[in-house]
């Protein structure tokens, strides 16, 4: 019973470092959304290592139990889903900026541009983070995973059958795995490639409709010095260009306007 107190008074921090550290990243996310951007943070989770777990890794990897904090880096863990690639590299850039401010980055593991055997990809950042206890600050690791959706499902999914399996994952399941890893990661570049589309028309409506506007400010203003069938030839030349839709007949339109104004 006292052992199991000693463990709960030793994980507290850590119950509070994640939960300060999803509260600032979905402040983040917040924040895009209010300035009506493009927020890169998707969603944020975090959990403590259970009791079970850190035992049982400490086993594994020879760490002695007086040391755990020392030595076990993500008994404090914070995963930050993206919804593309770049994404992740993005929210890498706005944790670096908070270095030796709030946090400090101690290690980083690329396993995207570095897939594990597995195919399990994902970026991991090892920080240290100050906790304000009863008894003072303490900094205490903590581990940031951050993937896109799909490589969070793929290592759900994996995670769960490796658990059921008891780390003996079959061959032919681990094959078939490696090929969704494959799947998924095709995937993100897919929709990374479709989202460039649709931003490269979304600008291009953008300037499409700035032109517009500027052609009709232009077509007003003449309005006092033109007679009306001038303005209705004007509208005509207008109307004609706008069916064929040449951005350039278009442009060329708009500077002649500016410049018989």
């Amino acid at each position: 019973m006292e052992m199991q107190q000693d463990w709960k008074r030793m994980l507290l921090p850590y119950t509070q470092a994640v939960e300060e550290l999803k509260v600032k990243f979905k402040s983040i996310r917040k924040e895009f959304i209010a300035m009506d951007e493009y927020s890169p943070i998707e969603f944020v989770t975090g959990r403590v290592k259970k009791i079970s777990s850190i035992l049982e890794k400490a086993e594994k990897k020879s760490i002695p139990l007086d040391q755990v904090e020392e030595k076990m880096e993500d008994i404090a863990g914070i995963r930050i889903m993206c919804q593309f690639v770049e994404d992740i590299y993005k929210v890498i850039d706005i944790i670096k900026a908070r270095d030796r401010k709030d946090l400090i980055v101690i290690e980083e593991r690329d396993y995207i541009t570095n897939m594990k055997s597995s195919g399990y990809r994902s970026y991991h950042m090892i920080i240290k983070y100050p906790v304000q206890t009863g008894h003072g600050e303490k900094w205490i690791f903590a581990e940031i995973q951050i993937r896109t959706l799909a490589m969070n499902f793929w290592a759900t999914i994996e995670h769960s059958l490796r658990y059921k399996y008891k780390q003996n994952m079959p061959g032919h399941i681990q094959e078939r795995l490696n090929k969704a890893a494959e799947a998924a990661f095709l995937l993100d570049q897919e929709m990374a490639e479709i989202r460039e589309e649709v931003l490269k028309c979304q600008e291009s409506f953008q300037e499409e409709s700035n032109l517009i506007g500027d052609i009709f400010s232009s077509i007003q203003a003449m309005g006092n010095t033109k007679n009306k069938k001038d303005m209705n030839e004007i509208y005509e030349i207008f109307w004609s260009l706008w069916e064929k839709g040449d951005m350039r007949q278009l442009k060329e339109f708009s500077k002649d306007l500016m410049r018989n104004g």
